[in-house]
């Protein structure tokens, strides 16, 4: 996202002042926070990539890109271009990465609060259309309920194949024949296609054959 900082006024100033490392706040102050950020950003650039994507790419590797791909799209000629943890190779645009950003700087923490907001309402929509896995409770983290859930009914077409988890080594045990043998028995024939639209526009969706 897009901040001019300097250009805000007190009282725009006072809204930003919970800002902080959003993976310390709670999913409803995170939320409380997503109104306050997206009226003073001048930009907001949102990505998400596939589990398919991530699986031919590799987790780090994906995540860099859409990074690079998001900061291009809000970049201006003199601002001063932060990211949290890692230069962006290939990135069109000079910025200078920031451990632990969000926990240091008000545009990154404000960029956290609209990414996990954004992932947070995600899966709550995808939980209707994949029943069974909570995703609504875990939001796709590796809780020990979801697990279970995994060892109960396999993987979804929203869960990464190349994913290191107990769970799943587990499901290979128990089928033989690996990952592909699980994913065979749930419903949805193929991966959703990348999301790449509004924060507040995001809904999942199964692919239909010959997307």
């Amino acid at each position: 996202m897009l901040l001019a900082y300097e250009a805000l006024g007190r009282r725009q100033r006072r809204e930003l002042a919970g800002l902080d490392d959003s993976k310390q706040k709670s999913p409803e102050e995170r939320e409380d926070l997503y109104p306050r950020v997206m009226h003073v950003a001048c930009r907001v650039a949102v990505t998400a990539r596939c589990a398919s994507g991530i699986d031919a790419r590799g987790l780090h590797v994906t995540n860099l890109a859409a990074l690079g791909d998001c900061l291009e799209r809000v970049a201006v000629d003199g601002a001063v271009c932060l990211v949290d943890g890692f230069p962006l190779p290939g990135c069109g645009v000079d910025h200078r990465p920031v451990v632990d950003g969000d926990a240091r700087s008000a545009a990154i923490a404000a960029a956290s609060v609209i990414a996990k907001v954004t992932r947070d309402r995600y899966m709550r929509r995808a939980d209707g259309v994949y029943p069974g896995w909570e995703f609504a409770e875990n939001v796709g983290y590796s809780t020990p309920e979801h697990r279970a859930k995994i060892a109960e009914l396999g993987i979804s077409d929203l869960h990464r194949r190349s994913f290191q988890s107990i769970a799943y080594t587990e499901l290979e045990l128990e089928f033989g024949n690996g990952l592909e043998r699980s994913a065979e028995m749930l419903p949805g024939d193929q991966l959703p296609g990348p999301v790449d639209l509004d924060p507040d526009d995001v809904e999942p969706k199964r692919a239909e054959a010959g997307e």
